[in-house]
């Protein structure tokens, strides 16, 4: 067993304690998702042929049709795309982008500057590298204002008649501010819309299915995309992505995966079936495991007087929680922690590195069973003032409490509590 000091140990009982009012909330909103996804299987009436892997074309696969048809069903859309051939979150995301947007289109994100990984999908004009910009796809954006809200003054002003899709970025990214609740994301929708009724408002969704009861295409957005080695997979799913929303939508970022005329129509799952199945049935629960360890994090970490965003009280709509800390070796320390704490390469370290679509050198603990798997324990965070760890998932909440100890301990033996 791990050897924690008296004094930490209390600190994590204590936090405990003071959470356990938002933890009996998280688990009224599990019971809900997770009727909400039973009750999805059963409308489709899922059975174990459902499961069977297809080759080839796969023409006529039923358990990936049905699959679609579950997802659109629990996500309160028209349509959607399941697949393990997105490679990532920012894969689908841009194909979902790519599939809807023109040359001579506009894509206005009005969340501020969309995470890190999007900046080269987004690109410059002439970049050559296939970008949107690459593509005569201009591109816009709206900064927040300072209290982290929607700047509607410059959103109304940036609107034109090019611009095509609204961008929204639910989850904070690198950002010290709160991600959007689906309720703000409903009052987004409805604003934008009384602007310019034909654009499409897309979506981020990754890091925030089943964190509420609602989902954002239930209060009007048009398209969504999301990973599934985030919340939905479950921790099962081994690779892939979705994107839901309007048929026709839909229908278009399928030809942008395959080929036009083609779409969703072919796609051999290769034994991947079972697993996205299963995995989006444990999804609700295992992502209130994860809820419970963030907001126990941000009980700890504001005990011992570190500042975290969300505070621990405060309303949750995805996975993550950000820590700040006041200098970079408390960062390094805390995310080091937290690898430590891992089942898998428990005995790595890691170190900051240059990683691909990142700006900042990147420190990031991913000790997972699926590689990049973060609804499983992680952290990470660009090097650079100021110092934010940005805390994700846990499959158990039992990991995630003895993660939060490792990290503190590592801490207190570097003497930097």
């Amino acid at each position: 067993m791990a050897a924690f000091s008296e004094e930490i140990v209390h600190w994590l009982e204590a936090a405990e304690q003071q959470a356990e009012s938002r933890f009996r909330e998280i688990d009224r909103i599990v019971d809900q998702n997770q009727w909400k996804v039973i009750e999805a299987f059963q409308r489709h009436q899922v059975s174990d042929y459902h499961f069977a892997g297809s080759t080839g074309y796969a023409y006529n696969d039923r358990g990936r049709e049905v699959l679609d048809l579950v997802y659109a069903d629990v996500f309160g859309a028209e349509a959607a795309l399941v697949r393990p051939h997105f490679a990532s979150g920012t894969h689908t995301i841009a194909t979902a982008l790519f599939g809807v947007l023109r040359p001579g289109d506009e894509l206005l994100y009005i969340t501020g500057r969309p995470y890190d990984t999007l900046h080269k999908v987004i690109g410059t004009p002439g970049d050559g590298s296939g970008s949107l910009q690459d593509f005569g796809i201009t591109y816009n954006e709206a900064a927040l204002l300072s209290d982290g809200s929607v700047d509607w003054e410059i959103v109304s002003a940036k609107i034109t008649d090019r611009t095509k899709v609204i961008g929204i970025q639910r989850s904070r990214g690198y950002d010290w501010r709160d991600s959007f609740t689906v309720a703000r994301i409903e009052e987004m929708v409805r604003r934008v819309k009384e602007i310019k009724p034909d654009l499409i408002v897309f979506v981020d969704n990754c890091y925030g299915e089943f964190t509420e009861e609602r989902e954002p295409t239930q209060v009007g957005a048009d398209l969504i995309a999301g990973s599934l080695i985030k919340n939905p997979g479950g921790g099962l799913a081994e690779t892939g992505g979705y994107i839901c929303g309007r048929q026709e939508l839909v229908n278009l970022a399928a030809y942008r995966l395959t080929a036009p005329g083609i779409g969703g129509e072919v796609g051999a799952m290769l034994g991947t079936t079972r697993g996205i199945y299963q995995g989006l049935f444990l999804a609700p629960t295992i992502v209130g495991q994860a809820v419970k360890g963030s907001i126990l994090a941000a009980a700890l970490f504001e005990r011992v007087g570190f500042q975290s965003r969300p505070g621990w009280q405060d309303a949750r709509t995805d996975l993550i929680q950000a820590i700040a800390f006041s200098k970079p070796e408390q960062l390094i320390a805390f995310v080091q922690g937290i690898q430590r704490a891992a089942a898998v390469d428990g005995h790595v370290v890691p170190e900051a590195w240059d990683m691909p679509g990142y700006e900042h050198p990147v420190i990031m603990a991913a000790g997972t069973f699926i590689q990049g798997g973060s609804l499983e324990l992680s952290a990470d965070a660009p090097i650079r003032a100021p110092y934010i760890a940005y805390m994700q998932g846990g499959l158990t909440y039992s990991h995630i409490k003895f993660g939060l100890l490792t990290a503190l301990q590592t801490m207190k033996d570097r003497n930097l509590l």
